[in-house]
């Protein structure tokens, strides 16, 4: 065989092995696609890991590999939250998750002037909504701005969905209201509180005087009373 051709051939063979290593890449499930699920790997699953198991539903390692332990976490929280079970995170249980997945229709990462990605701050409305949909525009504020200052806390999460999904810390999440959407009245407020807006003084904690009944809630330094809610630091 003449030099020529050796050169050739050489040169059809890496580029047979070329085109295979790219076919098999492309194969490989990641976790930065539009869809989350079994076999996927990398950063994404393990924030999505770390969020499920802050929150109590998942007890694995955060080893950035979606496997069938978390799969099962997914469908709890799925479940727990209303949205439809196939332990796949896709774009609704990312938002409810607080998860940006690249290739989505929705505005996935980008930030809005409050420095909030946009998921975040329609995670806020949404809270906003199941919450205070029936208070005046201050009582919606109000809420946004309660959640904002537990972000701010060494007392909570320090993200949206860490403190919004927190056990037992808003009742619309216990009963699967975080999932009926928003209204653009509660979105403006969630802005409103995002962009300084706080008409409850640095309050941690609200609550309805009709309806309470926990102790602890009574005993906290009340600060301002808006609406039927009573806030307190």
């Amino acid at each position: 065989m003449s030099q020529t051709n050796k050169v050739k051939l050489t040169a059809f063979v890496l580029a047979l092995v070329t085109v295979a290593t790219l076919a098999f890449a492309v194969s490989l499930p990641r976790a930065d696609a539009a869809v989350v699920k079994v076999g996927s790997r990398g950063q994404t699953v393990k924030t999505i890991q770390t969020k499920l198991k802050r929150w109590g539903y998942y007890k694995g390692n955060v080893d950035g590999i979606f496997g069938s332990q978390t799969k099962s976490a997914v469908q709890y929280f799925q479940r727990k939250n209303g949205l439809v079970v196939d332990g796949i995170v896709g774009k609704a249980t990312a938002r409810a998750m607080g998860v940006t997945l690249s290739g989505t229709t929705s505005s996935g990462g980008s930030t809005n002037a409050g420095g909030l990605s946009n998921s975040d701050l329609y995670l806020l409305s949404c809270c906003v909504y199941g919450e205070a949909r029936g208070e005046s525009y201050t009582g919606k504020v109000a809420v946004a701005a309660v959640v904002l200052n537990r972000i701010k806390s060494s007392k909570f999460p320090n993200t949206v969905s860490g403190v919004i999904y927190q056990k037992g810390a808003f009742t619309c999440v216990a009963d699967g209201q975080i999932n009926l959407g928003t209204n653009d009245e509660c979105t403006r407020a969630a802005q409103d509180a995002l962009n300084g807006w706080d008409p409850t003084g640095g309050a941690l904690y609200y609550f309805n005087p009709q309806t309470a009944t926990s102790a602890w809630i009574w005993s906290r330094p009340q600060l301002v009373t808006i609406g039927r809610h009573i806030f307190c630091a």
